[in-house]
């Protein structure tokens, strides 16, 4: 067997790992990456607006879609090229900090308080009380079944992202969610021209049409109890979670899993040695899961 290689910063290494041991990427079982198990089949919505390919790229309409679900008015919201745009673009406006261990992308340079919610990587929400200048919301709705916690309401900011909610990495869609309209005109400005692409400008609203969070939220806790369920099974001794991943103390874990096909996420990078983060699958996953843990 092929040498599993190191673990990147930031998960998703299905593809590295597949390379590595000589598998074809759809071999691999990537829970490293925490996506959403119930999400659509976001690439036969995208097929039916490839001709989005050859305009340049017009947000309006996307980011109309998403104000009307998050409950806020347009001018509010910003669509950007992933979370990670969201984070940079509010980042380089303010600066900001966070307590560790949470999310690596969140600035660390001094400056408002950062916080993820559910954090990343312990996957525990944020007691109803607690407060940040900017909550970055990811994870939000496939832990609560809402949208957002309501804190840009209460004159703070939001930054969350469409690709854990659509499992769809590779297309790219984020927002940064304003307390008001005149709050979000300097952000807006550092946001290059065209940075959202035209595919998600234009198949962002047929997506968001197809999402139902109570739904979603209801079926990831269900699998999430199995999971646990499957890995005390196997000895081990996961850590409350109200993600859609459960975090446990296993060091051996990543590189035994990898060599049947599967991926997990290793937390060094949080300054969790020896604790891997494990996405939820769905039912199949879940199957393969389990016959690598039992094998």
């Amino acid at each position: 067997m092929r040498a599993v290689p190191a673990p990147g910063p930031h998960g998703g290494d299905g593809a590295r790992v597949a390379a590595a041991l000589g598998l074809e990427v759809s071999q691999v079982l990537d829970l490293s990456a925490s996506m959403n198990p119930f999400a659509p089949d976001v690439a036969a919505v995208a097929a039916r607006h490839l001709d989005a390919l050859g305009r340049y790229p017009d947000p309006t309409a996307a980011t109309g879609a998403l104000a009307a679900r998050l409950g806020v008015d347009r001018d509010r919201v910003l669509l950007t090229n992933g979370g990670s745009e969201a984070i940079a673009l509010l980042a380089a406006e303010m600066g900001g900090h966070v307590s560790e261990p949470d999310f690596s992308l969140l600035p660390r340079r001094g400056g408002p308080r950062w916080r993820s919610n559910p954090n990343n990587p312990s996957g525990l929400l944020a007691p109803s009380d607690a407060e940040a200048d900017v909550w970055d919301e990811a994870f939000w709705p496939l832990a609560t079944g809402t949208w957002t916690r309501g804190d840009a309401d209460m004159g703070r900011w939001v930054v969350g992202s469409l690709t854990k909610l659509l499992a769809c990495p590779g297309l790219r869609a984020g927002y940064v969610l304003a307390p008001g309209p005149a709050d979000l005109g300097p952000v807006r400005a550092r946001q290059p021209l065209w940075s959202v692409n035209g595919l998600v400008a234009d198949a962002l609203p047929e997506l968001l049409e197809k999402v139902d969070l109570p739904a979603w939220s209801q079926g990831i806790a269900g699998l999430r109890t199995r999971l646990v369920a499957l890995l005390r099974t196997a000895g081990l001794d996961p850590a409350p979670s109200d993600a859609c991943w459960v975090l446990v103390r296993a060091p051996a874990l990543r590189e035994e899993l990898a060599r049947h096909g599967i991926v997990v996420r290793d937390c060094a990078s949080f300054g969790l040695a020896g604790w891997a983060r494990i996405a939820v699958p769905d039912e199949r996953g879940l199957d393969r899961l389990t016959g690598a843990l039992s094998g």
